[in-house]
């Protein structure tokens, strides 16, 4: 990935140096990291909000508010990566490392797989 918005669902305060969330949709906030050249241009998070109303949708609205274009996710439901898919994110799956650098790096490198259909989990509410 040369150019874009990279977003990667993070526990506590997030950044750089912070591990990623095991479940996307319940992470504290979202790490986004701009990349412009193949080189990390910027760091900012943002935090999530509650998806009780619109459900697995609200991340994927407000990522796509936030001018994302990728994301990196250890695991998905079908919904929400059918929802970031619609508004045009590709979302990548790395489930083996918990920083956020490692993967950040392996993504503008061209190392991470675009996550498949037979990869995603159930998801927490039973969808």
């Amino acid at each position: 990935m040369k150019d874009g918005r990279i977003a990667v669902p993070s526990m506590g305060s997030g950044g750089l140096d912070g591990h990623r969330s095991g479940h996307f949709g319940h992470c504290d906030v979202f790490t986004f990291i701009d990349v412009k050249d193949g080189k990390i241009e910027n760091v900012s998070t943002i935090s999530n909000q509650d998806h009780v109303q619109g459900g697995c949708m609200v991340p994927v609205n407000l990522l796509s508010q936030n001018n994302v274009n990728a994301l990196i996710v250890g695991g998905i439901g079908t919904r929400p990566l059918m929802g970031f898919r619609q508004v045009g994110i590709n979302v990548y799956y790395d489930a083996t490392r918990p920083e956020i650098r490692p993967v950040v790096e392996d993504l503008i490198d061209g190392k991470l797989p675009i996550i498949e259909d037979d990869q995603v989990c159930g998801g927490g509410g039973g969808l």
